[in-house]
């Protein structure tokens, strides 16, 4: 083999002439050759000179640690391993963190295998001679106890590993040692036994001697042992590493069942008991798969029993582990411990378990569902439950088991999960869940003597979970909530899940009708159990001569519509009618007959009906509603699934609500009934223009239909009644979505008469619905509502029907129905009902700005004005910056800002138009007092610092610009607190670095250089100081001659004297953008106004004419920058250093650095940061430091290029002065 080949004279391995590899490391990595002869190989050279040999396994750790030094033969023999060690440390050159055992790839995960079995094969092949010369085994221990202790982690965890599959496969020494002793202690009892003539003497000599032998022996191994647990064992058992704890773990599980008798006591099963408390899961779920291990074993529980008591309650604890892989391990550990022992666990330690068979990870759901199984649902002795079920005459001895399955169902309170019940016991009692016959034993049959008669609810669970059964095996999946999606079955579960369904088919076609029968006058029941024929093999009908069972089904559905008025039930009935009169089937025609007869008859009375409730008028009684009321509902329920067009019921409900309209007397349930019918039977026109080919009269007609029925909800809207107000509410948004401009794609071009737009009041009348309804306090949320009091239940109902209103109306905005500046009255409730509405702001945020990035910007700056306008109107014009309202502005403004993402060149032209709205809103009123006191809108700009950082360096100095149109000479001059807001804005615009500069470059350098820039603190920022006082942007700070420099500047830019006037706004709806009445009385913007407002075509060429400007304007006053900065430079320095300019930046600073922070609340166009694994500072600290710690290497570079930029700044002051 390669490790006899090549060898030079210093103990190296080296190459041979065709290249393959000699090495230890490289032979053991690629794995093409078998481990023994690897071995064997290793063993003959070092028969042949051990010192050699050694080197060559010493190297193969050093090199499997991925160290790229090589240990000499002159090493090895004058240096002590802490030496050597220490050496390997300063040539360990690796540049990332990464070394054999953690790199990923199918190779070096093969590597890790054969790493651990040439451990063991070593072992296995030295284990009767080489092991015991007191050299071998001495140095390779010494070895690896030396590098287990190193504060470089490769070398630890190597080691680590590889002592303890070290000590795994002395351990399997020591047992084979241990037998070999008990076998020649009886052979020598069984000779000396024998009597004297017959005894041999010398054979007990050689036992005696062999015995010695083996004792000796055994002792050696012991040696080993203790030093490679005491060495190493007890002090990485708890390193800092959570992979080389968990190694540790596993390994001494390995030795506790392999050799019980020596290790499974309690001064080994401590050290897994301390670390079930470990903070890494990957390291607790070792200790839970460590104990299964030796808990399937019932012989070893005797010897567990007190780790048990010890521990049982933390492994309990364990079943809620936030980490689903442990929690599912320690539920199974827990099923271990209840088959080996009844009395180990507690009723209230069983009860921890069961809960969480309801849980939504199916998993954890499954194992918990074992557990209740083992407890509670196997039969003890299934031979005497069959004799016991067979004398009192029943076909199935579940029956106990299933009663029992109800119990628990009902006593766990939790009624609407039976199907994830059903689905947590499906694995482990599939027996009893699909033994139907004796459930519908049960349900229909009397019962025998001794068995107790099953309580109305415990009748309605049993059905629920009958259908729940039928469902799962129908189906052959979870149910909704449990798992990502269906997967593919294999071709056993197809062939399981067509059996299942021909079973359950076969029974309940005979089953059901006499269910219905029994328990038709029972809502709930008859609900449920109408969704079993939803499961059939409809064919079974035809293939078995069933007609009959499918007369009496029809017969009962039929009764029960006549019976029930629920809706629940009716559309239980008309979805059992749909589905069984499906084309594919054979008995479509029967069950199309039947249907006919139904509706014939309903729509009969229901048209009798309304004719006497109309012409009685306000004198209708209770009678005539009723009437009507129950043959609607019927209708609208078959209505939904069926295509009822030919009975025309489309008119009388139209009469109703026109004459509830007009009388304002019509009941609110009759006005709901009719809505939705009425829109169930304008969808089903819509079905049959679009699957064939319509006339115009067709298309007029139905637009007429529905341009009337638009009108009825409309004026709906305004009804006394909050359920007719919102059925219609949804009503419109559901036609506008359905009759919008997408109703032509797909080459339907045709069907453009049918396209509706909603004109101005309508999209009015829909928002001021929405802030009326949605947007509540509780308060109102209550008076809304009938009753003084509202259960939990009411509360979370209520608040899903406004969510539903939301969403209805937010689609309409996304797609481009209704004008996207009416989100800005949703935009702007982000923050204060983001708890009940933050995720569907959100969203419609996210999907309006892929539209339409620009538009999207304007609304939220508009929102943001409606906001401070209103804040304006309660406060007066005077507001105090510092109260939570103001801030409650801003932090929305912030949280905006997130939403812009990290690649500021996608959205540049949105966030400049952003600040020119803001810009223009600040300045639009002036203040009656007179130009020296600012506008009253002047506040709004601190708002709009919030957006200064989502700016590239280049669009900052634009938007600086046109901002300076709008000031006027004394407004630059002015220091007061009342003008901080414009100075905070001219400072966020102004201030621009290397984080600026990298953001320009790329998004991507921006993201990664965030973590960077996050630590940079101040000197960054003084430097931005610097910088931008060098380049005489902030001459208005200055003093004397700096002064009169800029003014000279300024008296140049005629174009910058005068105050714009008011610039169009968009269109608004309802609320939005109510303007200050003082304002719009007292200020009347100048007529001569200079910035004219920019035509939409013109909106993404903004930053392009600002450019254009600014390059005018340099030109302009490029003597007057020269001689202000050549005089003012110095004091424009000492001006930037003075403390009162110090809470301006810091205000700036904290709203970019809260970007990093919120960086969760971002929704699109958001870059994921990647960052270093956290780690343990202090408990690394008890180590000593890792050496190659990437994370450590970061920040050593974060100080570096702090510490250069720094020393950079102060070049540039000692130059400046």
């Amino acid at each position: 083999m390669g490790v006899q080949r090549g060898r030079k004279a210093n103990g190296m391995a080296q190459q041979n002439g065709e290249g393959d590899p000699v090495t230890l490391f490289e032979v053991v990595k690629q794995g093409k050759s078998a481990m023994q002869s690897v071995v064997d190989d290793w063993i003959e050279s070092y028969k042949q000179d051990r010192d050699l040999a050694l080197l060559d396994l010493i190297n193969f750790f050093i090199q499997c640690s991925g160290c790229k030094g090589t240990v000499r033969i002159e090493m090895f023999r004058n240096m002590q391993n802490a030496e050597i060690i220490r050496k390997m440390t300063e040539e360990f050159d690796e540049d990332s963190g990464d070394y054999p055992l953690t790199i990923s790839g199918p190779l070096w995960k093969k590597f890790r295998y054969n790493f651990s079995e040439f451990i063991c094969v070593l072992i296995r092949q030295c284990q009767y001679s080489i092991i015991y010369d007191e050299y071998m085994m001495d140095t390779v221990i010494s070895l690896l106890t030396g590098l287990s202790d190193s504060q470089v982690r490769a070398f630890r965890h190597t080691s680590t590993l590889a002592a303890m599959k070290l000590m795994t496969a002395l351990v399997n020494v020591a047992l084979n040692l241990s037998i070999n002793q008990d076998n020649t202690q009886r052979q020598y009892e069984a000779e000396r036994n024998k009597m004297v003539g017959k005894r041999a003497n010398e054979k007990l000599e050689l036992l005696l001697q062999r015995r010695k032998e083996l004792q000796e022996n055994q002792d050696e191994i012991e040696n080993m042992m203790n030093s490679i647990f005491k060495g190493i064992f007890v002090h990485r058992y708890r390193d800092a590493i959570a992979e080389i704890r968990a190694i540790c773990i596993e390994e001494i599980g390995v030795w506790m069942k392999m050799y019980s008798d020596a290790f499974l006591n309690d001064s080994y099963l401590k050290y897994v008991g301390w670390t079930l408390h470990d903070r890494q899961g990957e390291v607790r779920l070792k200790c839970l798969k460590a104990l299964q291990n030796l808990y399937t074993n019932r012989e070893l529980f005797p010897k567990l029993e007190l780790f048990t008591n010890r521990f049982k309650d933390r492994i309990v604890s364990m079943t809620l582990d936030k980490e689903y892989d442990v929690a599912v391990e320690a539920i199974r550990l827990v099923t271990l411990i209840l088959q080996g022992s009844e009395d180990a666990l507690s009723n209230e330690d069983c009860e921890n378990v069961y809960h969480l068979v309801y849980s939504a990870h199916r998993p954890v759901a499954v194992a918990a569902g074992e557990f209740l199984h083992r407890k509670l649902f196997s039969r003890h002795d299934p031979q005497a439950e069959e004799a016991l079920a067979k004398r009192r005459g029943r076909s199935s001895p579940n029956g106990n088991l299933i009663r029992m399955l109800v119990l628990f169902f009902l006593e766990s309170e939790l009624h609407e999960h039976a199907a994830y019940l059903v689905d947590s016991l499906w694995e482990s009692s599939q027996e009893l869940l699909k033994d139907w016959e004796c459930m519908t034993e049960l349900l229909l049959e009397e019962p025998v003597q001794g068995e107790e008669v099953l309580t109305d609810r415990q009748e309605s669970a049993l059905i629920e979970l009958t259908v729940c059964t039928i469902r799962q095996a129908a189906e052959a999946h979870p149910p909704v909530g449990r798992g990502t999606g269906k997967r593919v079955l294999t071709a056993k579960e197809r062939k399981t899940q067509i059996d299942d369904k021909n079973k359950l088919t076969e029974h309940f076609i005979m089953a059901l009708p006499m269910l219905l029968s029994k328990y038709q006058t029972d809502a709930e029941k008859v609900a449920n159990l109408l969704q079993i024929p939803q499961y059939f093999d409809l064919d079974v009908y035809s293939a078995g001569r069933m007609e009959k069972h499918l007369d009496a089904l029809l017969k009962q559905i039929k009764f029960v519509v006549e019976k029930h008025t629920d809706t629940e039930v009716l559309e239980a009935c008309s979805k059992t009618y749909s589905i069984l009169c499906s084309e594919e089937y054979t008995i479509m025609n029967r069950v199309d007959i039947s249907r006919s007869q139904l509706i014939d008859d309903l729509a009969d009375r229901f048209n009798h009906s309304v004719e006497e409730l109309l012409q009685a008028g306000e004198e209708a009684d209770d009678d005539d509603i009723y009437n009507v009321l129950s043959t609607l509902k019927k209708l609208t329920a078959f209505h939904n699934a069926h295509d009822l067009t030919k009975w025309d019921l489309f008119g009388n409900c139209y009469r109703l609500l026109r004459t509830g309209i007009e009388q304002g007397s019509m009941p609110e349930q009759i006005a709901v009934q009719a809505l939705q019918c009425s829109h169930y039977s304008i969808l089903w026109q819509l079905v049959k223009i679009t699957e064939g080919a319509p006339s115009k009269d067709d298309l007029l007609a139905l637009r007429r239909v529905v341009k009337s029925f638009l009108a009825m909800c409309q004026q709906c809207l305004s009804n006394v009644n909050t359920p007719v107000k919102e059925q219609a509410f949804m009503l419109l948004c559901d036609l506008l979505m359905i009759f919008s401009h997408q109703l032509t794609t797909g080459s339907r071009e045709g069907l453009q008469p049918l396209v509706f737009n909603p004109d101005s009041s309508l999209q009015n009348e829909l928002l001021n619905f929405i802030l009326d309804h949605v947007f509540i306090d509780q308060d109102d949320e209550n008076q809304s509502i009938e009753g003084d009091e509202e259960d939990e239940a009411n509360k979370i109902e209520a608040l899903h029907k406004r969510r539903n209103l939301l969403a209805a109306f937010s689609k309409l905005i996304i797609y481009d129905i209704v004008d996207m500046p009416a989100a800005a009255d949703i935009f702007k409730h982000y923050m204060k009902y983001y708890n009940d509405y933050g995720d569907i702001i959100k969203e419609t945020l996210s999907k309006t700005r892929q539209t339409d990035k620009i538009l999207c910007a304007k609304t939220l700056i508009l929102s943001l004005q409606q906001l401070f306008n209103e804040l304006i109107q309660d406060q007066g014009p005077n507001l105090d910056r510092t109260s939570s309202h103001v801030s409650g502005i801003k932090e929305l403004a912030r949280r905006f800002a997130l939403t812009f993402g990290l690649d500021q060149i996608k959205t540049r032209e949105a966030v400049a138009t952003l600040h020119k709205d803001g810009i223009e809103f600040a300045f639009k009123y002036q203040n009656p007092k007179g130009p020296e006191y600012p506008p009253p809108n002047l506040a709004f700009l601190e708002v709009l610092c919030e957006f200064s950082s989502k700016l590239l360096r280049q669009d900052k100095k634009t938007v600086h610009s046109y901002l300076e149109k709008f000031m006027t000479e004394q407004m630059m001059e002015r220091r007061e607190d009342i003008w901080l807001p414009l100075i905070s804005y001219r400072n966020s615009l102004l201030t621009g670095g290397d984080e600026d500069r990298m953001s320009i470059t790329s998004g991507s350098s921006s993201s990664k250089a965030g973590s960077i820039r996050s630590k940079k603190g101040r000197p960054a920022m003084h430097k931005k100081r610097i910088e931008v006082s060098s380049h005489g942007l902030f001459c208005v700070w200055c003093h004397g001659s700096a002064e009169e420099s800029v003014e000279s500047s300024w008296m140049m830019r005629s174009d910058t004297l005068q105050t714009p006037g008011a610039l169009q706004t968009p269109q608004l709806t309802s609320t939005v953008l109510r303007e200050n009445p003082r304002q719009a009385a007292e200020h009347l913007p100048e007529q001569n106004s200079e910035p004219a407002t920019l035509h939409p075509q013109m909106q993404m060429s903004w930053l392009g004419q600002q450019k254009m400007e600014e390059v005018n304007r340099k030109e302009r006053t490029a003597m007057n920058y020269m001689k202000a900065r050549s005089g003012g430079v110095r004091q424009t320095v000492r001006g930037l250093m003075e403390d009162d300019a110090e809470p301006i930046f810091e205000d700036v600073m904290m709203s970019s650095r809260g970007q990093l922070e919120d960086m969760s609340e971002e929704f699109e166009d958001t870059m994921v940061i990647d960052l270093p694994p956290s780690r343990n500072r202090r408990e690394r600290a008890e180590l000593r430091p890792d050496f190659f710690d990437s994370a450590a290497m970061i920040e050593d570079d974060v100080l570096s290029v702090s510490y250069l930029k720094r020393k950079h700044v102060l070049v540039i002051q000692d130059k400046m002065n």
